[in-house]
């Protein structure tokens, strides 16, 4: 018997030793394409911050992808380790330094100053009719000043540089809607992420899209029909309402607390969507999305209680703005980024809906027509065929951005990055999960669920 035991352990720590060995291949192989990717960027940008970056991130991969080749057990920790530091650490403590960046940092900045002097992160009216730069304008929604506080508070700084609390706030949410997600070590996971250029470009650089990303993930998360968001089906909704997670412990009508948990996620799950839209109007597909996919598995009633935490967040924080200066925000958010302003939009890429808007003088509303139709076309999937779980609704989500993107007259390349942050979530949802589930801890044939979902 002991000399039978003998070749199966061997056999077993050969096979962790060359499992070992194939994910540091791999690790390494992924790290080199990242070093490529940072060169590509300080050969070929234009831009100031975006070479430097490239500068500092591509020694950083490159000596990750050795470490992950040359360790046997600590070279996978080290390698990530030697990628965060140089992705992110150090090109955005040097950026912020030396107050480097992208313009939107600026913009968030000056509208948090003008914020707390004037309670609007507007200029009035008339500043804007006889402005001449481009940066007077402010795309963004009231929330988004809020990162720029501890900068006009405080003064300049590391720590209120607007950048670090935007990669703060994405880590927190990102890592959250992993957790809920299933995603064995969650937060290992989200410094990966981070650390890989998907991330570390824009965050060094600008950033201002990474907290919307983050709260767009956890708030989908948080609707995870397995913590019984299809036991509020009893307001009644669409047909197969409450197929899954309706029932109560013992398999019959659902419980109070069952009830009250699924009420819970789905009032939080708005919050966290509504807070993502008060940033940013790049969130509001998000909503549309949540909401077929509530209605759709937990009834009409589900998805109203969504759509009052959904809607009243932004109601609560952009609204006094709005009704204080409806023109300028008119102006500033929507009428600028759709490039129908005296000053346009420096946006620009070799997208379909720029390429457009640039080939005549009504290739601006030919876009904006390309995107309402598109827009129309998703929203009837959503209302033929609606999402069933929150991956399936993450996937639409990633969809329709991109559509969305591809045909804006002002798109820009940065905005890749909510389809492919999205698309990071929803894949490590999906095979994180099936990889740490064993046979003995795998849901039965009757639909149990997995314990702790």
């Amino acid at each position: 018997m002991a000399r039978l035991s003998r070749p199966l352990s061997l056999t077993r720590r050969h096979a962790a030793a060359l499992c070992a060995a194939v994910e540091r291949e791999w690790a390494a192989a992924l790290l080199a394409g990242c070093a490529l990717f940072a060169c590509a960027v300080a050969a070929m940008s234009a831009n100031e911050p975006e070479r430097l970056w490239g500068v500092l991130a591509a020694g950083a991969y490159a000596l990750a992808a050795l470490a992950a080749l040359a360790g046997r057990r600590r070279g996978l920790p080290a390698a990530l380790a030697l990628a965060f530091a140089g992705a992110v650490i150090a090109p955005l403590a040097w950026m912020a330094a030396t107050r480097t960046g992208q313009p939107e940092v600026g913009v968030v900045i000056r509208s948090a100053g003008m914020f707390l002097h004037r309670g609007t992160p507007y200029q009035a009216a008339a500043a804007i009719a006889a402005a001449h730069n481009v940066n007077d304008y402010n795309p963004y929604l009231p929330a988004l000043a809020g990162f720029g506080i501890p900068r006009a508070v405080l003064g300049a700084g590391l720590l209120t540089d607007p950048r670090v609390w935007f990669g703060v706030v994405f880590a927190l949410a990102f890592g959250w809607a992993l957790k809920l997600s299933g995603v064995p070590r969650p937060w290992i996971w989200t410094a990966v992420i981070t650390a890989s250029p998907i991330i570390a470009y824009p965050l060094s650089t600008g950033g201002d899209d990474l907290p919307v990303l983050g709260l767009l993930c956890l708030g989908l998360a948080l609707l995870r029909p397995g913590a019984g968001l299809a036991a509020t089906a009893h307001g009644g909704g669409l047909a197969g309402d409450g197929l899954a997670g309706a029932s109560g412990p013992d398999g019959g009508a659902p419980d109070a607390a069952t009830l009250g948990l699924a009420t819970r996620r789905v009032l939080l799950g708005g919050v966290v969507l509504g807070l993502a839209t008060a940033m940013k109007a790049t969130a509001w597909p998000a909503v549309a999305v949540a909401l077929a996919l509530v209605a759709a598995r937990g009834g009409w009633r589900s998805a109203g209680w969504l759509a009052l935490a959904a809607l009243g967040v932004p109601l609560a924080v952009d609204g006094p703005v709005l009704l204080r200066q409806p023109g300028p925000v008119a102006t500033n958010t929507i009428l600028f980024p759709l490039g129908l302003t005296k000053i346009k939009t420096p946006a620009a890429s070799a997208l379909p809906g720029h390429l457009i808007a640039q080939a005549w003088a009504w290739g601006h509303w030919v876009s904006i027509g390309l995107i309402l139709v598109a827009g129309l076309a998703i929203a009837t999937w959503l209302v033929i065929s609606p999402p069933r779980d929150e991956r399936a609704a993450g996937w639409r989500l990633v969809t329709g951005l991109v559509v969305m993107f591809t045909f804006a007259p002002a798109s820009r390349f940065g905005y890749v990055v909510y389809p492919l942050g999205l698309a990071c979530w929803l894949l490590l949802a999906t095979f994180g999960t099936r990889k740490a589930q064993s046979p003995a801890t795998a849901p039965a044939a009757t639909g149990a669920p997995v314990p702790g979902t």
